[in-house]
């Protein structure tokens, strides 16, 4: 009788053991530079109450209408899975007390789901960090928070992401804006897809941001949000970019950049590259004022991003060596074995960083030296008989031509330092 082979859900990744490392660097290196800034780690819950996301996110949002993974619970109470940070950071800086009348800067890592078309770089269970920045309303705070994601790159290594930027405005800004979009849109609405004509009396603006390449000319020539910007948006986005000039942080004001989600108001900016294809956006965030009263409390200005760390992997990938064991110790017999383990234990206390593999399972010499050219190491220790009658080890260099040599077990520490 046959089973069915159970297998990952689609759109839902295993992170194997050779790309670990490489998710290990990213999450190090900014958890470093977030922590230079003096932001602060906040750990949220994956579910949330659903009724968080239509209020924050938008009811007509593709997100909320057609991507949350969203069920019954047995209470009765409907639940989602996150669809992104922002909502859930705010929600717990709210119960918490953390946010009114407060400076905070915080951040935070994790899982995000959403059931859209897996392909590359964008997946149904993916993995963002993210950070906010509660209570400062000037353009210098928006301004710091594009420095520190460029110094991201920079400890990265990354040099090839544009900057862009644009502003929303504020909320009666954009109500003003809608109606000309509409009138617009509507003029040429036989040129519009299908999700575009859906998309018109709900969310024009989401309309800007379609990568249907039929329509690209049609929205090029539509109404620029930037002519109809309200005065202290004007003044706010004219800060930030005398900010970014000062600083020498190359941008590009994209005026068609609108951003997918419904909280956003005045800045707005992505990191985007051309390695990805469609998914080119590796890093993305703007400003929400009126988010904190929207799920219920007191009116707080706020500005926050998140980057996707797949897509992040996938650009760095290539570049980065794999973490494999710099030495694999080989041990015949079982008194090799009892005297093996002594061995890598104060060989691992004396030297942290040491990544040691033991062979475990027996075998011959030659099985043994197969599986430690397998495990990539770059040096095989030998403990069999004769070097144990001698209190020796056997170094022998696997990835250099190199003589084969014997070396006292208690002068070992000291040759793999200077080694």
């Amino acid at each position: 009788m046959s089973t069915q082979k159970i297998q990952a859900i689609r759109g839902m990744n295993d992170i194997l053991p050779t790309q670990t490392p490489i998710w290990q660097h990213i999450e190090a290196t900014i958890r470093q530079v977030l922590d230079s800034y003096g932001y602060q780690e906040i750990r949220l819950p994956l579910l949330e109450a659903t009724e968080l996301f239509n209020r924050t996110i938008g009811e007509v949002t593709d997100i909320v209408e057609k991507e949350m993974f969203t069920f019954t619970d047995r209470n009765g109470d409907s639940l989602s899975l996150r669809p992104e940070g922002t909502a859930g950071c705010v929600r717990a800086g709210i119960e918490h007390g953390l946010i009114y009348n407060q400076i905070q800067r915080l951040w935070y890592m994790g899982p995000m789901f959403r059931h859209e078309r897996p392909q590359k770089g964008r997946y149904r269970q993916f993995h963002q960090i993210g950070a906010e920045a509660y209570g400062l309303a000037s353009a210098d705070i928006d301004a710091e928070i594009i420095l520190m994601t460029a110094r991201f790159w920079r400890q990265l290594g990354l040099n090839d992401l544009e900057l862009q930027i644009n502003s929303l405005g504020t909320a009666t800004a954009r109500a003003a804006y809608r109606e000309h979009l509409i009138k617009y849109f509507s003029e040429h609405h036989n040129q519009l897809d299908a999700d575009s004509q859906r998309r018109l009396d709900t969310n024009p603006l989401r309309i800007l941001d379609s990568k249907n390449s039929d329509m690209q000319t049609l929205i090029e020539e539509a109404p620029q949000l930037l002519e109809h910007l309200d005065e202290p948006s004007q003044t706010h986005f004219a800060r930030l970019k005398q900010l970014l000039d000062q600083a020498g942080v190359n941008y590009r004001v994209n005026p068609r950049l609108v951003r997918g989600l419904d909280y956003y108001n005045r800045t707005v900016f992505e990191w985007v590259t051309q390695k990805l294809g469609a998914q080119g956006t590796v890093c993305a965030g703007g400003r929400y004022d009126t988010l904190v009263e929207q799920i219920g409390g007191r009116a707080t200005p706020a500005i926050g991003f998140a980057m996707g760390i797949e897509r992040l992997v996938l650009l760095l990938d290539a570049e980065l060596p794999k973490n494999v064991p710099h030495i694999y110790l080989i041990m015949v017999g079982d008194e090799g074995i009892q005297q093996g383990f002594r061995l890598a234990e104060t060989l691992r206390d004396a030297l942290p960083k040491l990544r040691l593999a033991t062979n475990c399972g027996g075998g011959s010499f030659k099985s043994q030296f197969k599986r430690a050219d397998k495990s990539g190491a770059k040096i095989a220790l030998v403990l069999g008989e004769d070097e144990i009658a001698k209190q020796q080890v056997t170094v022998k260099y696997l990835r250099e031509k190199q003589p084969q040599i014997s070396v006292a077990q208690s002068e070992l520490v000291h040759y793999l330092q200077r080694h």
